[in-house]
């Protein structure tokens, strides 16, 4: 598996239900209660997050998606914290709902808010750069998407295509994430490493691929994997 540098390779993969690895998230937080577990997805471009978060909303009723796209759209590739914080973490952490429309979206004209109903038992919060120190203590839980570069790269060039426009967006883009990833450290700092696709091994339907944060020491293995088969872009300072 090609990383970038500084990241580790998990180890210890085994294959877990998506119901599973939900209840494992939800044990890292078990006094919640009065307000929704606030659960995090992070991971590179191209690794999944989102559909991984569509996947984890299906499986968990009255459970809702927010995508830090959203906070950091127009406004900044990392610098989005204190926004994110403000105006959907502490309202979460107070049992409030949400409604909220940043300031660049009334800049451009961007219509809708981000919004989440009263009343939710998860919210799963997608993005690269959501595990980071500074809100650590608003995450209930957390999980970093870990796969190969050459095949998220791929992913991107498919669904972003590759011109010179993008090609400058997404150097643009890792100038900011390589130095932000390499201190944040999100590999280490997660409840669970998933394995982005492709793995084998495993019903990618109804299962998926899972080890311990790095530098951890691995659970009892439940099945262990095969081999993997074998990242930045968009505009509007979204993540790849």
């Amino acid at each position: 598996m090609r990383l970038h540098p500084g990241e580790t390779e998990a180890v210890g993969r085994r294959v877990v239900t998506v119901l599973d690895a939900v209840r494992q998230l939800r044990a890292a937080s078990p006094d919640v209660t009065g307000r929704p577990r606030v659960i995090a997805i992070d991971g590179r471009g191209g690794a999944g997050k989102t559909t991984l978060a569509e996947r984890l909303r299906e499986a968990v009723p009255n459970s809702a998606v927010v995508h830090t796209d959203d906070i950091a759209w127009n406004h900044a590739c990392f610098d989005w914290a204190a926004v994110l914080l403000d105006n959907i973490l502490r309202p979460l952490h107070r049992g409030e709902p949400v409604d909220f429309r940043p300031a660049p979206w009334i800049t451009h004209d961007r219509p809708g808010s981000i919004t989440v109903p009263a009343g939710a038992d998860v919210i799963w919060v997608e993005g690269t750069g959501i595990i980071r120190e500074e809100l650590a203590p608003w995450l209930d839980a957390s999980v970093w998407m870990q796969g190969d570069l050459d095949e998220q790269e791929r992913l991107l060039s498919v669904r972003d295509g590759d011109s010179p426009e993008q090609r400058e967006h997404v150097a643009n883009w890792l100038l900011e994430e390589l130095p932000f990833m390499l201190r944040e450290q999100p590999w280490a700092r997660a409840t669970l490493i998933v394995a982005s696709p492709p793995w084998t091994d495993h019903d990618p339907d109804t299962e998926l691929v899972v080890a311990p944060p790095t530098g951890s020491e691995p659970s009892s293995p439940l099945r262990t994997c095969g081999t993997s088969a074998s990242a930045a872009g968009r505009t509007g300072n979204a993540a790849p």
